[in-house]
């Protein structure tokens, strides 16, 4: 009889998916620094040595807890582009309201000043939303829907800018105004 593959050990799925949920959790309670080996094998009922077994650096499983959060934001352009502009950004101020988001966000930045591979995900999570608005704003501007203030690139980070702004920096809500403003903001609509 063939032995089953770690991968497909339901065991080890099993006990994978219970330390990324603790990791998440301390993450999102305590922020990164609590996300350590001892308290997520406490956390997650699987012993420590599993826990090293699957991550034997606290950084990696961190970072791999971090990129279980999923971005689904300006994926699928739609016309009216204002009206489906406002929808994503809203869509965004809603997910930053949550605290795991939130303490994603912000450790992906803090942690990327000191870790490259952190950096690594940093950029990619930022080049992935700002090169999607980007491409759905060009279009829109092509289409005449608006005449952009500038590079797409940057209009597309200055619109975004003011969200991750205010739930990290400010810790508060985003409200209906500061979206109007965003979008506003990013140019003259047609």
């Amino acid at each position: 009889m063939a032995a089953m593959s770690t991968a497909s050990d339901p065991r080890f799925l099993r006990s994978r998916e219970a330390i990324l949920a603790a990791a998440r959790e301390l993450l999102t309670a305590e922020g990164p620094v609590a996300v350590t080996h001892v308290r997520v094998a406490e956390l997650s009922g699987v012993g420590r040595a599993t826990v090293y077994r699957h991550w034997p650096r606290a950084d990696a499983m961190l970072a791999e807890a971090m990129a279980a959060v999923p971005m689904p934001f300006f994926t699928t352009p739609a016309e009216p582009t204002r009206e489906w502009l406002r929808q994503e950004l809203t869509s965004i101020a809603r997910q930053l309201e949550y605290d795991d988001v939130r303490a994603v966000a912000t450790t992906l930045a803090n942690s990327s000043m000191w870790d490259e591979g952190m950096d690594e995900r940093r950029q990619l999570f930022a080049d992935t939303l700002r090169e999607r608005l980007a491409t759905a704003l060009v279009d829109a501007h092509s289409r005449g829907y608006v005449v952009l203030r500038g590079d797409p690139r940057a209009v597309a980070a200055h619109t975004i800018g003011p969200l991750y702004y205010r739930t990290t920096i400010e810790r508060g809500m985003i409200d209906d105004a500061l979206i109007e403003f965003s979008i506003e903001s990013l140019g003259e609509w047609r």
